[in-house]
């Protein structure tokens, strides 16, 4: 990171504290919630490598990805990422929430039947009244309340967490728009809460932790707006007050240089140096059709990397290993 460079985030795949540099919201952006309770998150190189996938310390991230992302952090925006399947568009957020030591990244997978309420919090009536009629006593509410990823990214902190929300495309039509006032105010109510009018906050346990954290007046708000990234495989368009909220980045293809810099950062210089047939074999083959990556790394691992395969079968394994996405779902 050089003097005067704006970029906290700057793809070098190397942890650091630059998050600590973020400027203060655009001012109609504000979220200043008090921390009442601070999370953990790495601190040192050992910590960051158990809050992060193999993913997040490999990913090669271009220019334009980090200057998306940078500007995602500056504006509190969501960064809605389109590319094909297996580009690496759910991959970059890993990278950012390692470079930055953000800890552990939310994953919220979309499905057809997914919700904003799922997203926000769970809440079970049903376990609390079952309690009650056993011990005839009044549970306490923030034992059966649960955030789920993204109320959990919106808990007020002072290093903000980072949310993948995955596959948009697959979502019901609505969940994009429900998602726009939560996106804006950058909080959301808990109406089991609030109709109590509890003064003292209840402690509510956090998305895929153990850690509760407490909950004011029935209300979640963050301090610092989460890094949101959610992708999309371009399947579908998004209503407008929803692309407005978003900052928006396609991820093209790799070219050749950054096919062998992804092969080198998963595997090494040395087998990488070695794979230029298999890359360009790759390459010839993507533009008949889909592949991914990853389909990339896994001919590379087998063909260059493994030196027991027999020359004969390599070649064999490259075919099966680099079929087409589209011929396999036709198949």
């Amino acid at each position: 990171m050089t003097d005067g460079d704006w970029k906290i985030f700057i793809g070098s795949g190397k942890p650091h504290d630059g998050i600590n540099r973020l400027p203060n919201p655009p001012p109609w952006r504000p979220f200043d919630t008090p921390v009442l309770k601070e999370r953990q998150w790495p601190r040192n190189e050992e910590e960051d490598r158990l809050h992060s996938t193999e993913r997040g310390r490999t990913f090669q991230a271009d220019l334009r990805m980090v200057e998306a992302v940078n500007a995602a952090l500056y504006l509190r925006r969501p960064l809605l990422i389109t590319g094909k399947p297996g580009s690496g568009k759910s991959s970059l957020i890993e990278a950012v929430a390692f470079e930055l030591r953000l800890g552990r990244v939310l994953r919220w997978p979309i499905t057809s039947r997914s919700n904003l309420q799922q997203g926000l919090y769970h809440y079970d009536p049903i376990g609390r009244l079952q309690e009650a009629q056993l011990t005839k006593a009044t549970p306490h509410i923030g034992n059966y309340l649960r955030l789920g990823p993204l109320g959990t990214a919106l808990l007020p902190t002072g290093r903000p967490r980072a949310l993948l929300i995955d596959e948009i495309d697959k979502a019901d039509i609505d969940l994009p728009s429900d998602l726009l006032n939560v996106f804006e105010e950058g909080e959301f109510p808990i109406p089991e809460l609030e109709r109590l009018d509890i003064a003292e906050p209840v402690q509510i346990r956090a998305y895929s932790e153990e850690e509760s954290f407490p909950i004011t007046c029935g209300r979640v708000r963050c301090h610092q707006f989460p890094l949101v990234v959610l992708t999309s495989n371009g399947e579908r368009d998004f209503p407008l007050p929803f692309l407005r909220r978003c900052l928006r980045l396609e991820v093209p293809d790799p070219d050749f240089a950054l096919l062998a810099k992804i092969v080198a950062s998963h595997l090494g210089e040395n087998i990488a140096n070695q794979a230029n047939s298999v890359i360009d074999d790759f390459g010839k083959r993507r533009k008949g059709g889909e592949l991914a990556t990853d389909q990339l790394l896994n001919a590379v691992y087998l063909v260059i990397g493994r030196q027991d395969i027999p020359a004969e079968e390599r070649q064999r394994l490259a075919d099966l290993l680099l079929k087409e996405l589209a011929a396999a779902r036709l198949g």
